[in-house]
C-alpha cells in the first residue's frame, strides 16, 4: 500500500467526527508498523477530548516503535484543553510522520513539524491534501475568513421559484429530499432564516429524524424586531440557543425586544450588514451555517460574497413568473458552481457544489 492509501483510511475516520468537533477540525489518524500493518487508528471524537494522533497511539497499544504514523492535519505542539500530540508521537518511537496539510491555527502553523523534525522525526507533508481542505472547509473558513463557513440550501420549483406567494408557506419537496435536508441540519453548527421566514412558516428550526449530539444554533436576521415573542422557535431551548440579529434601531424597541429576551432569546446588535452579522457569529464559535431562508435574506448572503455553497432541491413543480424567485430574482447558474454533483431524492433533483471552490 502507498502512502495515498493509508491516507484515505485517515481520511475515512476522520470524517466519522463531522458534526461533533466544531470549532476544532475534523482529524483522522493510522499507525502503520514498518512492516506495513496497520495496528492503530483513531479520530477526534468531540471538541476537549483526547485528538486522533492520541487515540491513534493508544489503539496501537505500544507497536509504534519505528512506525509511520499518518494524519490529515498538523499535530498540535500547544496545551490547549489537551496536551500537545508532538509529544506523544516522540515519546511514542514514531520514525516519520505524514501529514495532509499544515494547521493555519496560529497556535500550531508549522510549529507541530518543526517539533517533529528538532526531534530527529521524518515529516512528509502534502498526502491528501485536496481531500483534507474539503472535509474542514468550515474550521479553514473560520480561521480565515473569521466566520462560518455558509451553506445555502433551497428548494426550488422547476421554473426558478421558492414560493407561489411572498409570505405564503409552499411545500415543495418530496419526503426523501425532507429527510436528507434534515441530515445536514444535524452536522453544522447553526442554521439561520430570516425574519419573513418566521412570520410566514412559524418553523421549529430543529433537526428532526436524525441524531444530533451538540446544541443546534438557530440564528433568526431580523433588524426590526418583528419576530413574535409566541414563535414556535422560542419553544426548543433544549435544542439549542436562539440568537436574534439585529440592527441599532431594533435594539432601541424595548417593548419588542425584552419580551423575546424573556423567551430566552439571545439578542446580537449588528450594524444591518450580513457580512458584519457574520463576523459577529464567527466570533462565538460558529464554524458552518445552514442558511434556509427566505429569498431577501439569501439575496443579501449573495451579493455580500459569503455565500461558500449551495444545496438546491429542484422539484418537478411548476408555480408561475408570479411567484417569489430564487435569490430574489438575482442571476444564478448551477453550472457555474466548482465540483458540482448532481444526485436524484425521491421526485426531486439535488444540485450542490462549491460558489468558489474549496479554500
Amino acid at each position: 500500500m502507498t502512502d495515498a492509501d493509508y491516507m484515505v483510511r485517515a481520511l475515512f475516520h476522520a470524517a466519522r467526527g463531522r458534526g461533533r468537533t466544531s470549532p476544532n477540525p475534523v482529524v483522522g489518524a493510522v499507525v502503520v508498523s514498518p512492516d506495513g500493518v496497520v495496528v492503530g487508528q483513531g479520530y477526534h471524537q468531540r471538541a476537549g477530548e483526547a485528538h486522533a494522533e492520541v487515540h491513534a497511539l493508544n489503539s496501537a497499544a505500544g507497536r509504534t516503535s519505528g512506525a509511520t504514523l499518518y494524519c490529515t492535519l498538523e499535530p498540535c505542539n500547544h496545551i490547549g484543553r489537551t496536551g500537545p500530540c508532538v509529544e506523544r508521537i516522540a515519546e511514542a518511537g514514531i520514525s516519520r510522520v505524514v501529514a495532509s496539510m499544515i494547521d493555519p491555527n496560529p497556535l500550531v502553523m508549522g510549529r507541530g513539524f518543526a517539533f517533529l523534525r528538532s526531534k530527529g522525526i521524518r515529516v512528509d507533508v502534502g498526502v491528501g491534501v485536496e481531500l483534507a481542505a474539503r472535509l474542514n472547509q468550515p474550521f479553514l473558513t473560520l480561521v480565515h475568513e473569521r466566520r462560518p463557513f455558509v451553506m445555502l440550501k433551497a428548494a426550488i420549483s422547476l421554473d426558478g421559484y421558492i414560493a407561489a406567494d411572498p409570505g405564503r408557506p409552499t411545500q415543495l419537496t418530496s419526503a426523501a429530499a425532507n429527510r436528507h435536508a434534515h441530515r445536514a441540519r444535524a452536522e453544522v453548527d447553526a442554521m439561520a432564516v430570516g425574519v419573513g421566514t418566521i412570520l410566514a412558516d412559524d418553523p421549529l428550526l430543529t433537526p428532526r429524524g436524525v441524531y444530533r449530539e451538540r446544541p443546534l444554533t438557530r440564528v433568526i436576521f431580523d433588524r426590526l424586531l418583528r419576530t413574535p415573542p409566541a414563535a414556535r422557535v422560542l419553544s426548543t431551548a433544549d435544542a439549542g440557543p436562539v440568537i436574534i440579529v439585529t440592527s441599532p434601531q431594533g435594539v432601541a424597541q424595548a417593548d419588542r425586544r425584552e419580551p423575546l429576551e424573556a423567551r430566552g432569546a439571545h439578542i446580537l446588535e449588528s450594524d444591518g450588514t450580513i457580512t458584519t452579522a457574520m463576523s459577529m457569529l464567527g466570533e462565538r464559535g460558529i464554524a458552518s451555517l445552514l442558511l434556509e431562508g427566505g429569498a431577501r435574506v439569501q439575496a443579501a448572503a449573495w451579493d455580500a460574497g459569503v455565500v461558500d455553497f449551495v444545496r438546491l432541491y429542484v422539484t418537478p413543480h411548476v408555480l408561475g413568473e408570479h411567484s417569489v424567485r430564487f435569490l430574489d430574482g438575482r442571476p444564478f447558474w448551477a453550472a457555474a458552481l466548482h465540483e458540482r454533483h448532481t444526485e436524484p431524492i425521491g421526485a426531486d433533483v439535488m444540485i450542490e457544489g462549491y460558489v468558489h471552490g474549496p479554500r
